[in-house]
């Protein structure tokens, strides 16, 4: 049995987590500001702009801090920023993915659902990252199909924790489910077909800083390329595959990257 990794965001939600059974949980990510929320998280992960203020002053033992220098090549073995979506709740999930190795990465308060009035997070009102201006974030739903497919890829099942909206396309799920929960089997035409897209688009920004370099890239084809990952997502089998099933889709070596504030 594989890592089960709680990935927390700063929604308003988020409170809840506080009284979860730690033991369900084989490691606690925090981003930006959700350190706040429980001592006993494992990383705090956020942009390299977020506020010294706003970060965990105090490591105690086994917890770490994980920024832009150690996320950004990991992102870059899954496609990178460009690819992913440039946005905390996606970066956590790849860096996850590729660090720890999970068999399930349950999200929490990552739902990038924002109200008109009063509280947007946890601790007041903050400032809706994932839905700025942004040409790597045109499709929410596109940037989670596409985690939710190569974490499966890799035999990890992306659930959300959440019973509230959300634009995340995981399949929702409780804490009780987490033993059990196995991951959507891809569909193999479809996620090759993006895949391949990308490949040909070459999108690739090794440092990640890829709003530098923003007019190399068409909004068009972005879209494009979302479409394919959300097709994909929907030809997908939601059942748990055979035991010992390989994987026809392997990590990628290389691709494209990027990094920014977050969720």
């Amino acid at each position: 049995m594989g890592p089960v990794v709680l990935i927390l965001g700063s929604g308003p939600a988020a409170v809840a987590a506080t009284n979860w059974d730690r033991a369900v949980f084989t490691h606690l990510v925090a981003i930006n500001n959700a350190w706040r929320l429980r001592p006993d998280w494992d990383v705090s992960i956020h942009p390299e702009d977020f506020p010294p203020e706003h970060r965990p002053p105090l490591l105690t033992y086994g917890q770490s801090r994980i920024e832009a220098d150690q996320f950004v090549p990991v992102q870059n073995r899954y496609g990178g920023f460009v690819y992913a979506g440039g946005t905390m709740a996606f970066t956590a999930g790849y860096w996850a993915l590729g660090a720890l190795k999970p068999r399930v990465m349950a999200f929490f308060g990552c739902d990038m659902v924002y109200a008109a009035r009063g509280k947007t997070h946890f601790y007041g009102t903050g400032t809706a990252d994932p839905l700025r201006a942004d040409i790597t974030l045109q499709s929410l739903e596109a940037k989670a199909a596409r985690l939710q497919l190569l974490a499966a890829a890799q035999g990890c099942a992306c659930v959300n924790l959440s019973w509230h909206d959300s634009r995340l396309v995981f399949p929702r799920a409780t804490i009780d489910d987490l033993a059990s929960v196995g991951p959507v089997v891809p569909d193999a035409t479809g996620m090759h077909a993006a895949q391949a897209r990308e490949g040909d688009l070459g999108y690739f920004v090794p440092s990640g800083r890829y709003w530098e370099v923003a007019s190399r890239f068409d909004p068009a084809a972005l879209r494009d390329l979302d479409a394919l990952w959300l097709a994909a997502h929907r030809a997908s089998v939601r059942t748990e595959p055979a035991p010992g099933t390989a994987s026809p889709f392997p990590p990628p070596d290389a691709a494209a990257s990027g990094f920014r504030r977050g969720a």
